[in-house]
């Protein structure tokens, strides 16, 4: 038997990646001309069924088939991520004006998540007082896309927002954290002793609950927002008011910081979310959430979070909201991990699914990544 030559051998390896590399590179222009197609009708990248065709004919298509197994995990790997150039294609805005509805006026920790995380794109800015206001702007079309507080590191989740979220018809599309500092604001020539009345939204008295435990002589009146409570001290005027806001609501509104950094967790960050009206294809998406419900028995919600521990996805984050009209019964707001282009996450959301009385996908986005 004639000895191998692992030189040789390595040499017809380069020259087989060589063709292979000029075969893919065919391949992929080609699927950019997909793209450009699909985009051009408004087709979804994926077709599941289309890949699955494709795995299968080019597997018949080998003399050994031994090597079927490995061809087809290989055929996976490269339309997996020819689905990421398509969306990234899909996803180009190019000159567009995107209408952004913001929780709050100008000033707001919402206005500066919104403006961080549109940066390098054209948008207007539209303002609301209310939460529901807000979502109500992208479920009837008036705006393309809205941001809203939906979790505080100090005081956990904002459950007004939870419960609109299941209730309308939207689609979370990405996420922006901000560090959060609040200070008591006060008009020229307030001090803290003149200070009587205290406005804020009531997450923020919350994050400042051991400054006040402080004061407790000082009225805590809850209000719309922070820099809406910033507002209303500075159109009164009144050296008995004050507000708790960030920085930029009192240089907004010409207030000054009577105390500043009055947060009680110097760590102090809040998540918000960006919602449009349907669901969008994210390029490296990795982060799900959804809305479920389980049978009133036991053992029923360690079941169907089990799915996600088995297959390896990690469980980022666990809300309950109680049920209309049911007692000790409960929805369950879930972030976890994953792509749902990716065929093991798809069947684990079939999984949970067939677990549960209820499944609502809110959305698939990029996590928040801080830049350094």
């Amino acid at each position: 038997m004639q000895e191998l030559d692992l030189e040789l051998i390595r040499k017809e390896i380069d020259k087989a990646d060589q063709q292979l590399a000029e075969v893919l590179e065919q391949r992929l222009q080609l699927v950019m001309q997909v793209a450009a197609y699909k985009k051009s009708k408004g087709m979804p990248v994926k077709d599941k069924n289309r890949e699955a065709k494709v795995i299968a004919k080019v597997a018949s298509l080998l003399e050994n088939k031994d090597y079927s197994i490995a061809v087809k995990n290989i055929m996976r790997g490269i339309i997996d991520q020819a689905c990421v150039l398509e969306e990234t294609a899909m996803s180009e805005t190019s000159d567009r004006t995107f209408e952004v509805a913001c929780f709050g006026p100008a000033g707001s920790f919402t206005h500066q998540a919104l403006d961080e995380y549109f940066r390098g794109r054209k948008y207007n800015r539209h303002h609301y007082n209310t939460f529901e206001e807000v979502i109500s702007s992208i479920s009837d079309g008036s705006m393309d896309y809205a941001v809203l507080p939906i979790e505080n590191s100090s005081t956990g989740g904002i459950t007004e927002v939870y419960d609109l979220l299941r209730h309308y018809d939207c689609s979370i599309v990405g996420e922006q954290c901000v560090k959060i500092e609040q200070n008591l604001l006060g008009c020229p020539g307030a001090t803290l002793g003149s200070i009587k009345t205290v406005y804020s939204h009531p997450q923020g008295f919350k994050q400042c609950k051991d400054f006040f435990r402080d004061y407790p002589d000082m009225e805590q009146v809850p209000y719309f927002s922070t820099s809406k409570s910033a507002e209303e001290v500075a159109e009164k005027q009144d050296i008995t008011l004050g507000a708790v806001a960030g920085k930029a609501a009192a240089d907004m509104y010409n207030l000054q910081i009577i105390a500043p950094a009055i947060n009680s967790n110097s760590n102090n960050y809040t998540r918000f979310v960006i919602i449009a009206r349907k669901p969008e294809i994210i390029p490296h998406a990795n982060k799900i959430t959804l809305i479920v419900a389980v049978k009133h028995e036991t053992g029923s919600l360690y079941k169907m979070l089990a799915s996600f521990y088995h297959t390896g996805l990690n469980l980022m984050n666990l809300e309950s909201r109680p049920m209309e009209g049911k007692s000790w019964e409960y929805f369950f707001y879930i972030d976890v991990t994953g792509n749902l282009s990716d065929p093991l996450v798809a069947d684990v959301m079939e999984e949970v699914k067939a677990k549960s009385t209820y499944l609502k996908i809110l959305g698939n986005y990029r996590a928040y990544e801080k830049k350094e």
